[in-house]
C-alpha cells in the first residue's frame, strides 16, 4: 500500500502513530503523540537505502525499537513494515499500477482480435454450407423436375396405349361378330340348298362309322372325289397307291441331295425329271414309298397335291371313326364338304405352288 493509500485510509495524520514520507532516498519519521523532549532529541537524518542509519555523535543515542505489541486507539488499522520493504512494495505498487491498465488493454485487445477471426471463420463455414446446401437443393428440384416429366410422358403414353388397346380391341370384337353373323346366315342359306339326300346319308355314316367303303356316304365319295383324284396314267402303280392311302401305308417325303442314289448322272436326271404316275417330264421334290417297300417313286407336285387331298379326307373321317371329333353332325358334314371340295380342285389341276 502505497503513501496515499495509507494518507487515504487514515482520517487525521496526527494521530497515526508514524507518519512515513519518502523522498529522493530520504526516510523521515515524524513521532506524533510523544513528550515534548523526546521530539527535541529527535531529528532528521538522512538515511540511504544501502546502509542502516548510524547515531549521531555527541547525542543521546535514538531510541531502540523493542518488539511489542501494537496497540493503537486510532481508528486507521495497520501493522509495522520495515522501510526498505516499504519501499519496495511502494515501487512495485507504482509499476503495477503502471502496467496493469496497458497489460488488461492489451489483454482485451487481444480477446477482441480473437473473437473477430472466430467469428469470421464461423461466418465464411457457414456460407459455404449454405452455398453447397442451395447447390445440392437445387440439384435434387432439377432431378425431380425430370422425373416428373418422365412420370407425366409415361402417363401420357399409358393412356395412349390403354385407349389404343381399348380401341382395338373393340374393333376386333366387332369384327368377330360381324364374321360370326355372316358365317350365320351362309350356314342358313347354306343349309337351305344343301342335298338334303347327301346330309342325310352323312348322318346314317355318322351314327355308325366305317370305313367300308361299299356304305352309301363313301360309296359316292369315292365314285365322285376319291376315284377320280388317284386316277393316273399309270394304271398299275396308281391302284398301289390307292390301297396304300386306304391302308394308311403310304410315305410322302422331300428329296434331298444326300438322298439321290448313287448311279449315273444320266439316270439321276432321268428319274428326278419324270413323275413315276403322270409320266410326264416335271421337277420331282418328292418321292413315294408304298408300305415297307424300299422301292421310292418321285413324283410331280401336280400328283403330289391329289394324293395328300385325298389322304386329307381319309384321316378326318378315321378322326371322326376313332371319337376324336366331337362336333354336332353339321359341322362335320361341312368340313367334309371342304375337303371334297380339295379334292376336286386338285383333280383340276389347281394346288399351292409349295406343293
Amino acid at each position: 500500500m502505497d503513501s496515499s493509500e495509507e494518507r487515504a485510509g487514515c482520517p487525521a495524520r496526527g494521530t497515526c502513530p508514524v507518519f512515513l514520507a519518502m523522498s529522493a532516498g530520504t526516510v523521515r519519521y515524524a513521532p506524533s503523540g510523544l513528550c515534548p523532549a523526546l521530539e527535541g532529541n529527535l531529528r532528521e537524518e538522512p538515511w540511504g537505502t544501502d546502509s542502516p542509519p548510524q547515531p549521531d555523535q555527541g547525542l543521546p543515542p535514538p531510541l531502540a525499537a523493542v518488539p511489542v505489541p501494537w496497540k493503537s486507539t486510532d481508528p486507521c488499522q495497520g501493522h509495522r513494515e520495515s522501510p526498505g520493504a516499504l519501499v519496495e512494495t511502494s515501487a512495485g505498487e507504482e509499476a503495477q499500477g503502471q502496467e496493469g491498465p496497458a497489460a488488461a488493454q492489451l489483454d482485451v485487445l487481444r480477446l477482441r482480435s480473437s473473437s473477430m477471426e472466430i467469428r469470421e471463420k464461423g461466418s465464411e463455414f457457414l456460407k459455404e454450407e449454405l452455398h453447397r446446401a442451395q447447390k445440392e437443393l437445387k440439384l435434387k428440384d432439377e432431378e425431380c423436375e425430370r422425373l416428373s416429366k418422365v412420370r407425366e410422358q409415361l402417363e401420357q403414353e399409358l393412356e395412349e396405349l390403354t385407349a389404343s388397346l381399348f380401341e382395338e380391341a373393340h374393333k376386333m370384337v366387332r369384327e368377330a361378330n360381324m364374321k360370326q353373323a355372316a358365317s350365320e346366315k351362309q350356314l342358313r342359306e347354306a343349309r337351305g340348298k344343301v342335298d338334303t339326300i347327301l346330309f342325310a346319308e352323312f348322318q346314317a355314316w355318322r351314327e355308325s362309322p366305317t370305313l367300308d367303303k361299299t356304305c352309301p356316304f363313301l360309296e359316292r365319295v369315292y365314285r365322285e372325289d376319291v376315284g377320280p383324284c388317284l386316277d393316273f396314267t399309270m394304271q398299275e402303280l396308281s391302284a398301289l397307291v390307292r390301297a396304300a392311302v386306304e391302308d394308311n401305308t403310304l410315305t410322302i417325303e422331300p428329296v434331298a441331295s444326300q438322298t439321290l442314289p448313287a448311279v449315273k448322272v444320266a439316270e439321276v436326271d432321268r428319274s428326278t425329271n419324270t413323275c413315276a404316275l403322270s409320266g410326264l417330264t416335271r421337277t420331282c421334290r418328292h418321292r413315294i414309298r408304298l408300305g415297307d417297300s424300299k422301292s421310292h417313286y418321285y413324283i410331280s407336285p401336280s400328283s403330289r397335291a391329289r394324293i395328300t387331298a385325298v389322304c386329307n379326307f381319309f384321316t378326318y373321317i378315321r378322326y371322326i371313326q376313332q371319337g376324336l371329333v366331337r362336333q354336332d353332325a353339321e359341322p362335320m358334314f361341312w368340313e367334309i364338304m371342304r375337303l371334297r371340295k380339295e379334292m376336286s380342285l386338285a383333280k383340276l389341276g389347281f394346288f399351292p405352288q409349295e406343293a
